[in-house]
């Protein structure tokens, strides 16, 4: 078992986003999972991500407060406890259109390794 305490998580900075702060909770570590990291997004009103993609797919969990996500044309708001999955190559952009902090759990594969 590998135990990350939250008082020893870090930040860290996503491409594309503003208005949030990132904490790594678990990954890119020795002992830590092997096949994807996970994220602690923290978007204050008005931040958001995008427009972009990857090339792997991700999962948002919102745990407080609501998020605007928007791909392919279709809006959705995400609330407490309420999840997504954004496809590898879709394009989406994400937003926190409310006034309260939104508090969003991220998981991540790690990127493929370069050869």
């Amino acid at each position: 078992m590998h135990v990350k305490r939250f008082e020893d998580a870090k930040p860290y900075e996503a491409p594309n986003h503003h208005g949030v702060v990132g904490l790594r909770l678990q990954g890119f570590e020795e002992g830590g999972p092997e096949n994807q990291w996970l994220g602690l997004s923290q978007f204050l009103p008005g931040g958001g991500a995008g427009p972009d993609s990857t090339p792997f797919e991700k999962v948002y969990v919102v745990l407080d407060g609501e998020m605007t996500v928007q791909t392919g044309g279709a809006t959705t708001v995400l609330k407490k406890y309420d999840s997504c999955t954004i496809a590898p190559g879709e394009v989406r952009t994400i937003e926190n259109r409310s006034n309260h902090v939104c508090t969003m759990l991220v998981v991540i594969p790690y990127p493929p390794e370069k050869s």
